[in-house]
């Protein structure tokens, strides 16, 4: 007989098909959020951005895009200033994300950064990017490259998220948007509309059991919050005995 001495059994879960059954499912167009990382008048990594939103725009979601001119660096201003509190309130209402930075320095800018710096893992007892779903994009200047992406789902992964298995890498980007900043038609261009369909059935998928799936063992037994079912044990035992 299998034994667990160090574990709390009111605490822990046994996840069915059952409970991963939204309690109710959004009608609403998902909701997602664009970050991304330059502030260059020719920013390819805004043209990338907007392609995405325009494409996501199509298969029916509700797009906001971030512009971090003005933000500060973290810690260099406080969390009430105007453009940390846009980014904060924007985070909180999305379902997704899409994060797109250049690589510099085989990284991410200090642009982009900044903005995931400034959205906490809490805000009070509010998780502003937990449970919401991430896709993760760059460009870069040279040959095809992935450590900004790879730089991002770490990053996404701490912050809780939802990080989608397709990505986006657009080598040499100066070749690949015209004058006016529309991308050009490519295998480039294709993955990116991958991408941005796969980011769209994932948060359709998990948007109402986001809860759920990222309720936790450990956080549940600091916080003393049995599961349901142990919670309605102990009430019907406690019935049973007033009865008696």
């Amino acid at each position: 007989m299998n034994e667990f001495p160090a574990l709390k059994p009111e605490f822990a879960d046994t996840p069915t098909l059952a409970k991963l059954e939204p309690p109710k499912v959004s009608t609403h167009p998902p909701r997602i959020l664009l970050l991304y990382g330059s502030l260059r008048e020719r920013s390819y990594s805004r043209f990338l951005t907007f392609e995405a939103q325009r494409l996501l725009d199509r298969m029916g979601a509700e797009t906001r895009v971030f512009d971090p001119t003005g933000l500060p660096l973290p810690d260099a201003a406080s969390p009430d200033h105007p453009k940390v509190q846009e980014l904060r309130e924007l985070s909180l209402w999305s379902e997704g994300q899409v994060w797109t930075s250049p690589e510099r320095h085989g990284a991410i800018t200090g642009i982009m950064k900044a903005q995931i710096d400034w959205i906490p893992l809490e805000i009070g007892s509010v998780r502003p990017t937990q449970g919401r779903t991430l896709a993760v994009m760059q460009v870069s200047g040279g040959s095809q490259s992935f450590n900004a992406v790879n730089t991002m789902r770490l990053l996404g992964r701490w912050m809780r998220m939802i990080t989608i298995p397709n990505q986006s890498s657009v080598a040499k980007a100066y070749q690949e948007f015209e004058p006016d900043g529309r991308m050009k038609p490519s295998a480039y261009y294709d993955r990116v509309v991958d991408v941005m369909e796969e980011l769209f059935k994932f948060t359709l998928l998990t948007r109402d059991r986001s809860d759920y799936l990222v309720d936790r063992y450990s956080e549940r037994k600091a916080e003393g919050r049995p599961t349901p079912e142990a919670a309605l044990a102990e009430a019907a035992m406690a019935h049973e005995r007033k009865a008696r």
